[in-house]
């Protein structure tokens, strides 16, 4: 699948888009797999399996975010992968410091939410790094 970029030449964009080799593709899937187990440990976690409250959480609300960027990471649009790799930084912060301070079956999810969430961070940017390569390429060119 090819995302077209956004240039004021219609076809640089597409020049740039077909640049992109396709092996790229499992850092897409990689991407999307590790943002739906983001969402589904969040929900799990403080929901049922170790909630800060017994019965559940408020904090099963932090999935929001993730699922509101779902949609996008799905449909590999440049855009959304940006900034919801920026988002998941987030999650990394929160599963180092839980895991650092809580104890039990807490921690453990805590860790597994940083390896997700940096899972994630790099799957984004192996994949929209060769796009910003050639949109660079293509702005030097034109």
């Amino acid at each position: 699948m090819n995302t077209p970029l956004h240039s004021p030449n219609p076809a640089a964009a597409v020049t740039v888009s077909a640049s992109i080799p396709r092996a790229r593709a499992w850092a897409a899937y990689g991407a999307a797999a590790a943002l739906i187990l983001l969402i589904a440990l969040c929900i799990a976690w403080e929901w049922r399996i170790a909630p800060l409250r017994a019965g559940g959480s408020a904090l099963v609300l932090k999935a929001v975010p993730l699922v509101l960027a779902l949609r996008g990471v799905w449909r590999r649009r440049l855009y959304t992968l940006q900034w919801a790799s920026m988002l998941v930084l987030l999650y990394l912060m929160e599963g180092i410091v839980r895991g650092m301070s809580d104890r039990g079956p807490s921690a453990l999810l805590a860790w597994l939410e940083a390896l997700l969430a940096l899972l994630f961070f790099v799957c984004a940017l192996a994949y929209v790094a060769p796009f910003k390569r050639a949109a660079r390429r293509a702005k030097k060119a034109a």
